[in-house]
C-alpha cells in the first residue's frame, strides 16, 4: 500500500499549509484526505502568489496538532511517496516531532525512481514530467492537485517496473537510494574520492552552491544526506552534480576550501564567503608611552595588525583580547569618554588608567596580545603531504603575507624563494587564512620551516611582497 502525499508550506518557516495524501493499492486509489492547515504564522504574499492560500484562507483551518491523528492512521502501514520525498517527508516528521510523536514511513522518490525508468529528460520535475507523460495537472501548486499528478505517474512508474525490481531496490535499508538527493544520480556518489580534499555541490544549472573540505570526500558528502537540519534538507533537494579536488592533506584542504567560497559565494555557504574588509586594528603609542590598539577604517590605515569586514567583528576581537590579556578597555578604544574603565573596578584591568600600573608594565602585555595575531616568522614555508606519495606540498608565507600553496616531486624539493613561487598558485591573504595557519601552526610545529637569507633572493622578495 502507498501513501501518495504532497504538501504546500510557508516556505521560509516550512509550516505547512494544506496536505494531501492518496491511499494507492498499485492499481487504484482507495482512500483520500486533503485539507488546509492553520500554519500558526504569516504565510509570505509571494508564497500566497504561487499556491494561491491565503492568510485568510487558513485561518479557520485545522492547526497540524489536530490533524496528526489523522495523518498517522491514514499512512499507517504504507510506504510514503512523494516527488522529492525528503521535503516532504521531513517537514511533516518535524511536525510530529514538535508535538513529541514519530513519524516513521519507509519512502519513494518519484523523482529518482523517474530518472531510474524514464532517464533521458532534461528535468525531472513535477511539470515536466507529467508533460513528458501527458499527464494532465488540474490544480498546479495545490496539494491535491499535484498528489493527484504524482499518483498518475507512480501508476506509470509501476507498469514499467513490473516485478518491482528498482522499487524493492530503493526500498533496500542498505541501498543508498533512499537518502540520495532526487536530482543526484548514484554513479556520483559511487565515483566520489575517499581522499582529503575540497568538493563542490552543484544544481541542475551546474552553479556552484556549497563548497565543503573533508578528510574522506565520500563520507562527508553523504553525511550531508543524511543531516536533518533544514538549511541540509534545502540544500540537498538542489544537488545535481558533484565535483572535487584532492588535495593531499587538510591544511591546503582548509586553504582552499576558504578561498573557493570567497571566489564563488556558494549559496549555502555562509561564515567565510564575506570578502570586502572595511575596518582595519591598528596599536600607536601615546605622548605618556602607553601602547593603544585601535581602529579605524581600513582606507585610513597604512599597516593594519588585522583587517574585519565590519565594526561589531573588530569590537568583539578586541573584546576577547582586553579579557585575554587583560587589557584596558579605554586604552583599546572599547570604552570612550571615561576617567577609569569599567574593567578596573571588576579587577580585569590592573590599574593603567587610573596610574596604578606603569606604561612599560602595561605595554608588555599588549605586545603579547599584538604577537598572538601575527605569524612567528615573517619568512617561512609549511612541508606536507602531497596528493600521492611521491609529491610533496607546500605552503608559502613571505614577509607575514600568505602567497599560497603548490605541489612538488618529492624528489624536487625547492631551494630557494623563486623556486617555491614557481611551484605555488597565488592566492589571498585574509583573516581567515591566519586563522587557519595560526591554529596550525600551534599544533603542528614539526612541519614549518623559516626560510634563510640566502634562500630569500631580493628581487622575488621585493616582488611578492604586496
Amino acid at each position: 500500500m502507498y501513501a501518495i502525499v504532497d504538501i504546500e508550506t510557508t516556505g521560509h518557516s516550512s509550516k505547512i499549509t494544506e496536505i494531501s495524501i492518496f491511499i494507492f493499492n498499485g492499481k487504484k486509489i482507495i482512500d483520500e484526505y486533503t485539507t488546509l492547515v492553520n500554519p500558526e504564522c504569516v504565510i509570505p504574499p509571494f508564497i500566497t502568489n504561487l499556491t494561491g492560500i491565503s492568510n485568510a484562507m487558513v485561518g479557520g483551518a485545522p492547526k497540524f496538532y489536530e490533524i496528526a491523528k489523522t495523518v498517522q492512521e491514514i499512512t499507517k502501514d504504507c510506504i510514503f511517496v512523494a516527488h522529492n520525498v525528503n521535503f516532504d517527508y521531513n517537514i511533516i516528521n518535524q511536525e510530529f516531532k514538535e508535538l513529541g510523536f514519530e513519524f516513521k514511513r519507509k519512502k519513494l522518490c518519484t523523482v529518482r525512481l523517474s530518472r531510474k525508468l524514464i532517464p533521458g529528460l532534461k528535468s525531472y520535475s513535477l511539470g515536466a514530467l507529467c508533460n513528458s507523460q501527458n499527464i494532465v495537472i488540474k490544480d498546479r501548486h495545490r496539494a491535491k492537485g499535484d498528489a493527484e499528478a504524482t499518483t498518475i505517474l507512480f501508476e506509470k512508474l509501476l507498469k514499467l517496473d513490473p516485478l518491482l525490481i528498482t522499487i524493492n531496490s530503493f526500498l533496500n535499508p542498505k541501498s543508498r537510494q533512499a537518502t540520495l538527493p532526487p536530482l543526484l544520480p548514484k554513479e556520483i556518489i559511487d565515483n566520489l574520492s575517499e581522499k582529503t580534499g575540497v568538493y563542490y555541490f552543484k544544481n541542475a544549472k551546474n552553479e556552484i552552491i556549497y563548497v565543503g573540505k573533508a578528510n574522506n570526500i565520500k563520507q562527508r558528502v553523504i553525511s550531508h544526506f543524511y543531516d536533518k537540519a533544514k538549511k541540509e534538507v534545502t540544500m540537498c533537494l538542489e544537488i545535481a552534480n558533484i565535483t572535487f579536488k584532492e588535495t593531499g592533506n587538510e591544511l591546503v584542504a582548509l586553504l582552499l576550501e576558504s578561498a573557493e567560497i570567497k571566489k564563488i559565494y556558494p549559496k549555502f555557504n555562509r561564515a567565510q564567503r564575506r570578502s570586502q574588509e572595511v575596518i582595519g586594528l591598528f596599536s600607536y603609542e601615546d605622548r605618556n608611552g602607553v601602547l593603544h590598539l585601535a581602529y579605524n577604517r581600513l582606507k585610513l590605515i597604512t599597516n593594519p595588525l588585522m583587517k574585519f569586514h565590519n565594526l561589531t567583528e573588530c569590537r568583539l576581537f578586541l573584546e576577547k583580547l582586553c579579557e585575554t590579556y587583560q587589557l584596558c578597555p579605554k586604552y583599546c578604544h572599547l570604552q570612550t569618554n571615561v576617567t577609569t574603565c569599567f574593567h578596573y573596578q571588576i579587577k580585569q584591568c590592573k590599574g593603567i588608567c587610573k596610574d596604578e600600573e606603569t606604561a612599560k608594565s602595561y605595554n608588555k602585555r599588549v605586545l603579547k596580545a599584538i604577537e598572538s595575531i601575527k605569524y612567528k616568522s615573517e619568512n617561512f614555508v609549511i612541508k606536507e603531504a602531497g596528493r600521492t606519495k611521491n609529491e610533496t606540498a607546500y605552503i608559502l608565507v613571505l614577509n607575514g603575507i600568505y602567497k599560497g600553496f603548490g605541489y612538488a616531486k618529492a624528489t624536487e624539493q625547492p631551494k630557494n624563494v623563486n623556486d617555491y613561487i614557481k611551484i605555488i598558485t597565488s592566492q589571498k591573504d585574509n583573516n581567515d587564512v591566519k586563522r587557519i595557519l595560526n591554529s596550525y601552526l600551534k599544533n603542528n610545529t614539526d612541519t614549518s620551516y623559516n626560510l634563510k637569507k640566502e634562500e630569500l633572493i631580493q628581487d622575488t622578495f621585493d616582488l611578492f611582497a604586496s
